[in-house]
């Protein structure tokens, strides 16, 4: 059976790396042509795959990124900084915003931005996390971006319509996000979360991919949170 995707056009923004390189390699295998974004790409093959450079806190750069790109399907967004849990009093809210200004203004500008490119039957598919409904101290602005994230998905699929808006919510999933933890720590935190679910381990890009995939291909699901967590909400 041909997948939905075949010789759709596909754009993911945040694509050079853990999730979005493996929605990106997903979509590719099921037909589509794909144009990985990210703020340390250029114009070339990433991976073999056309990519283009785009910073999503500057509206000029997204301007050109789809004017470069045209017509297209699909808008895929995975752009995310790297937060650092601390308590409200502890934060500098400068940095805090700054964090917004990525994952949550960056998607809205995004969308503004790509809407007189995407098709008007498309879908836009926005990423969350489980710490928007699973309240941890210290990780207010997670939380805050993440609860943002959904409720917004839910009103611009109803405001965007006939384009179907959807959200991606991941638990903790192998991926470059924990780079900045040695090896020995990083194993450590995954053994120790992976005891806590219900599955028994943390999750891989290739699977949280997996739910973008049914996103864009389920032509009857709009407005839509998909959980790939492992159980991490029970």
């Amino acid at each position: 059976m041909t997948s939905p995707l075949n010789g759709k056009t596909v754009v993911v923004i945040g694509g050079s790396s853990g999730i979005g390189a493996a929605v990106a390699e997903q979509a590719r295998s099921r037909g589509a042509q794909v144009v990985l974004a990210g703020r340390r790409l250029s114009s070339e093959l990433h991976n073999g795959l056309r990519s283009e450079p785009v910073d999503v806190t500057d509206n000029a750069s997204l301007q050109r990124l789809f004017e470069s790109v045209g017509r297209f399907d699909h808008l895929v967004y995975t752009a995310g900084p790297a937060v650092q849990a601390k308590n409200l009093q502890d934060t500098d809210l400068q940095l805090a915003q700054d964090n917004f200004n990525v994952k949550l203004w960056g998607a809205l500008r995004a969308i503004q931005l790509a809407l007189p490119f995407l098709d008007e039957h498309g879908s836009i598919v926005l990423t969350s996390g489980q710490l928007g409904r699973k309240l941890v101290p210290g990780q207010f602005i997670k939380i805050g971006i993440n609860a943002a994230t959904e409720a917004l998905g839910k009103q611009l699929a109803k405001e965007l319509a006939p384009r179907r808006v959807n959200v991606v919510s991941p638990g903790v999933i192998d991926t470059p996000a924990y780079a900045g933890l040695s090896e020995d720590q990083r194993e450590a935190m995954y053994a120790k979360v992976g005891q806590a679910l219900p599955v028994g381990r943390v999750g891989q890009a290739y699977e949280v991919a997996a739910g973008y995939v049914l996103a864009m291909e389920n032509a009857f699901m709009t407005g839509s949170v998909i959980d790939i967590d492992g159980g991490g909400l029970l």
